[in-house]
Order: C-alpha cells, then structure tokens, then sequence
C-alpha cells in the first residue's frame, strides 16, 4: 500500500471535501498523514489520517484583521503562505524525508504543500475546492476597485516574498506560478464539467470529479417543510458571517410570515441573545447539518463559497445570490448563468423578500438546478478523487 500526504489550509471550505476522500483511501489500506490546524484534528483522525499540527508555525495573524482581508488583499495572502512555507521548512522536509510518501496532495491555497512537494521531488496533486484557475477564467475574476488597487500597492510586498522563497530553494518564477491550475500537473477539481467556466482551456491532467460529500438519497423537497410551507436556508458560511444587520433584514422579510420556514444559521461568534425573541417560524442555530437542511429547502440564501454551491446544487436548491468578494462573485455569477439561482443587489428586507418569492415561484430556477443536479449525482465524488490519487501513484516518473 502506498503512503500518502494532504496539505491544506485553515479553512473548512478547503478542508472537508478532502475528508471523505482521506477515508477512501484509508479504507483501501493506504496509509496518510495530514498536515492541517487543531481546529480540524478530530474531523481529520475520524477520517482515518494521521494529524500533524502546524499552528505552531503559522505567523502571527490578527483574527479580525484576516476576516477583513479574506478574498480582498491578494497581497496579504502571499505574505502569509510565504512566510509559513519557511517557517514549517525545516521541520515538514525533515519529517518528509522520513515519511518517503509515494505522493503529496496539496490544496490549491496551500503554497507550502505545492513548493515543498518540488522542492523535494515528490509526486504531486493539486486539490481545488474553487473552480479551476487559469490564465482564461482569470479574467472571469471580476474584482471591486478596492482589490484592484490593493493587488498594484501590493506587487513589492509580493516580489519581495518571491525573492525571499528563492533564497531557501524554493524554484518560484513569480506569484502567477503559484497560484494557477497549469495543464502537466495532476488536479482534483470538487465540481463538475458543466459548472466549470471555460472547462475546454483545461488538460486531461484536470479532473473534474464533482463535490466530495457524504452521499445522501437525493433530493427530498416533497412535504419537506412544516405542512405545505416553502423551507428558506440562509447562511454566510464559516469566515464572514458575523452580519447582524443583515440577520435582522431576514427576521423582517420573512419573520412571521405564512407560507414560509426558516432556517438560518449565524456563526458561532454571533450572539443569540442580540437578536432578541426570533419570529415563530424561523430557526436560528450559530451551526447547523448544513447537508440535512438542503435535503430539505426549496431556497437557499447563500454567500457563494464554492462549497455552499457545491452542495446546494448537489441537493437540486436553487439560491438567492449573495457574494462577499471577489471569488465569490464568480462563482456567483456561473450560477446566475446557468440559470439556477438569482443575483441579490440589495439586502433590504424588501429586496430579500423579492428574490425569494422570484425563486420560489418561477419554476425556471428550480428546473435548472435540477439539471445541475443529475449532472452532481453522476460526478463520483470522493470514490472519484481517490482513484485519481491511485492512477497518480502508480503512474511511473
């Protein structure tokens, strides 16, 4: 059996489409360490891998100021990976030396995994809970003015983390080299062909296998809410979810209202009690099963993570388009293409309102999240993403 590493960052959205494929491996008796946060270390032992902490050498980082700077200051972020790619060095070469895997399986934000794997010659494959980025769907990438100038006044900051990665025998040519899907190295995509913008610009080497999930029965829409009501999912996701101006604009669009279930879920660093008594027919948890309410909405009121997407489709629920930034606008705006969600421009109680009943009633949406769907159910998943680690293995160099 064959030894296998997973590298990824401290994110949920990045970390647990690789969990089920950590136990596919495992259960075929392949043996894998994985190189993550304490936060994730139960998920990640319950999958079956080895964990290995690396927050002791993560560079010192302000929570606030890293939620404020999330998908807006590209510069930050390679300051960041820069610096704990040489700060875990020494200690992940050694270990890997001793460890000898058979292949590296690195996130696609996780740059210390990618650089160390060539650094060391190891196999690689490059593991991508986004869509797959190239220099074709880079101009997809619609960024506000703010990021546009933060991405210029941030070239310095950048060159000089390139030079200083140089410096320790890291063979970077430049941050573009970093961040992109190149066509000759190995992919795993978690979303499907027909989701993917510009599928045609990508190698074989790309493999799309749709999201990584537990697999349910489906979708299950029929008398789904309490009686005949329409089941709303909201939520923000993981990272920027403290928005209680827009929690209190959902309790005025839809609180109370007949014909209507809530279920909204707020974060865990959201506080309950600033909210007061919650409407009857809403439910507020700061976390939820996020996959048990989606086999059970009719809509769902999303940021557009590419997990949240991932899954909504996977489930057949058309979303109310709510995107933070500018990640999260593409992905937005593919849904909106396809037919299978609508874009939010306001978040008012009446704007909220709106798009929900546009969703619910204009069965145009629900029809193209279906298809989305079967296109989901038929990926292979997690079954898919370890034989592509399989094949990778066994290929000879």
């Amino acid at each position: 059996m064959s030894k296998i590493v997973f590298f990824s960052i401290p994110a949920h959205g990045h970390t647990n489409p690789t969990l089920p494929v950590v136990s596919k491996l495992v259960n075929a008796g392949h043996d894998v360490w994985y190189y993550s946060f304490n936060e994730f270390q139960e998920k990640i032992e319950k999958a079956g891998a080895t964990f290995i902490s690396c927050d002791a050498y993560l560079p010192p980082i302000d929570q606030k100021e890293l939620e404020r700077k999330v998908g807006k200051d590209f510069a930050a972020l390679i300051e960041m990976v820069a610096d704990t790619t040489i700060r875990l060095d020494e200690k992940v070469c050694a270990e890997l030396m001793g460890i000898q895997p058979d292949c590296i399986v690195y996130d696609s934000v996780c740059f210390w995994g990618k650089l160390i794997a060539k650094k060391l010659g190891i196999k690689a494959i490059c593991s991508t809970t986004t869509f797959a980025f190239n220099k074709h769907t880079a101009k997809l990438m619609k960024r506000g003015v703010k990021e546009i100038f933060g991405m210029i006044f941030g070239m310095p900051r950048i060159k000089n983390k390139m030079q200083l990665l140089q410096s320790y025998g890291y063979k970077v040519e430049n941050f573009v080299s970093l961040i992109q899907n190149d066509n000759e190295t190995h992919t795993i995509v978690y979303t499907t062909k027909e989701f993917q913008p510009m599928v045609e610009t990508f190698s074989k080497k790309v493999r799309f296998v749709g999201p990584s999930i537990v697999r349910g029965t489906g979708p299950c829409k029929e008398n789904s809410g309490k009686g005949d009501k329409s089941v709303i999912y909201i939520s923000l996701g993981t990272v920027l979810n403290q928005n209680n101006n827009f929690y209190q604009n959902c309790l005025q669009a839809f609180g109370d209202k007949e014909g209507y279930e809530v279920i909204m879920s707020v974060g865990e660093k959201t506080d309950l009690s600033s909210f007061g008594p919650f409407p009857g027919n809403f439910t507020v948890e700061k976390l939820v099963d996020q996959l048990a309410v989606l086999r059970k909405a009719n809509v769902f009121i999303t940021h557009c993570g590419m997990n949240s997407v991932n899954e909504s489709l996977y489930y057949a629920v058309p979303m109310v388009l709510m995107p933070l930034h500018g990640e999260e606008r593409m992905v937005a705006n593919r849904v909106a293409e396809l037919g299978a969600g609508i874009m939010l421009n306001k978040t008012k109680p009446k704007n909220l309102a709106e798009s929900v009943e546009e969703v619910l009633e204009n069965s145009y949406y629900r029809v193209n999240a279906q298809k989305l769907s079967e296109s989901y159910q038929q990926s292979g998943g997690a079954v898919a993403a370890a034989e592509v680690i399989q094949e990778v293995i066994n290929q000879k160099a």
